[in-house]
């Protein structure tokens, strides 16, 4: 089994769920009592959420580039960067380690192209929801057309990640707020939801969504147990 290698602590609590998932799909390959072989660096993300703000993108690739070299220094055999939002510096991230850097918008758009849909909804920070970086990889390099909701819709989504989620807060009002914006892009033709942050499937699931919900932690989680696990099975 192959070493892991999680940059996490964006947020923590999405954090956890990577290791959770890792491990309980480890053991159910494996079986019991099989555990991932992981190594896990984890930033302050009171630090990374001022940078993000103040649009301070140099010193966070900067910042993400350092820690990829602490985990390959570390025995990590490949990066898994636990947020879609830090996707913004990954080419930055693979050309400063030797150990490849397992995507995660590679691996949602590959389960996307699986269930033969090609126009999604986009939810996640106003960063990947707005800017161009992971919008064009999935419809340069996979052929996707990708929605994104209007600007009081992306501010709503974006607040509700970073003043309640990032901090472990549910609320049902959010939940309710979620599925309205969701709904809206199934009215303007998405096949399917992209949720493109990895907080935000603690707010809302497939029972959220009339049609197709990729949870982007899920699926990158998977991911890595796949690559982890490719010459055991």
């Amino acid at each position: 089994m192959k070493i892991i290698g999680l940059l996490g602590g964006m947020s923590w609590e999405s954090s956890a769920e990577y290791y959770r998932m890792i491990n309980e799909q480890v053991r159910n390959r494996l079986g019991r009592p099989h555990s991932a072989r992981s190594v896990m660096l984890s930033v302050d993300f009171a630090e990374i959420e001022t940078l993000q703000h103040q649009g301070c993108w140099d010193k966070l690739a900067e910042n993400m580039c350092t820690a990829a070299r602490q985990l390959e220094q570390g025995g990590a055999q490949c990066i898994v960067i636990c947020t879609n939002t830090m996707h913004r510096m990954a080419e930055q991230v693979q050309n400063t380690v030797r150990i490849p850097l397992l995507h995660i918008a590679d691996a949602t758009a590959q389960q996307i192209c699986r269930q033969k849909l090609h126009k999604v909804g986009l939810l996640g920070t106003e960063f990947t929801m707005k800017q161009d970086f992971y919008k064009e990889r999935l419809t340069d390099k996979f052929g996707l057309e990708v929605l994104i909701p209007n600007d009081t819709d992306c501010h709503t989504v974006h607040k509700i990640i970073y003043n309640e989620l990032v901090s472990g807060i549910i609320r049902e009002e959010s939940r309710q707020q979620y599925r309205q914006i969701i709904q809206r892009l199934v009215d303007a033709g998405a096949q399917a939801i992209i949720l493109g942050c990895t907080e935000i499937m603690l707010l809302v699931s497939q029972a959220d969504s009339p049609v197709p919900v990729f949870d982007t932690t899920a699926i990158h989680a998977t991911a890595a147990v796949d690559w982890a696990l490719a010459d055991e099975q």
